[in-house]
């Protein structure tokens, strides 16, 4: 992450939003501190309903049976 300052972001900022196109991030500094960060744009994920997906999918009556010995020991060692 590369840290530049007011004027050189000014100065070059459509270089800079190449770079982070390409996935860079860059730290904006005043006075050597810290102000801003400049990041990729990326779409905001879509909000959970909870829900949303009920009756897709039917837990089985022996969902939580113990299973048969033959497969019980491919997981034991």
């Amino acid at each position: 992450m590369q840290t530049v300052n007011i004027h050189e972001a000014k100065t070059h900022l459509s270089r800079l939003l190449s770079r982070i196109s390409a996935g860079e991030e860059i730290i904006i500094s005043k006075a050597g501190k810290p102000v801003a960060r400049l990041v990729p744009w990326r779409e905001p994920c879509e909000k959970r309903q909870p829900g949303r997906d009920r009756g897709k999918f039917l837990v089985p009556e022996d969902f939580d049976a113990p299973l048969p010995d033959d497969l019980l020991g491919d997981f034991e060692t």
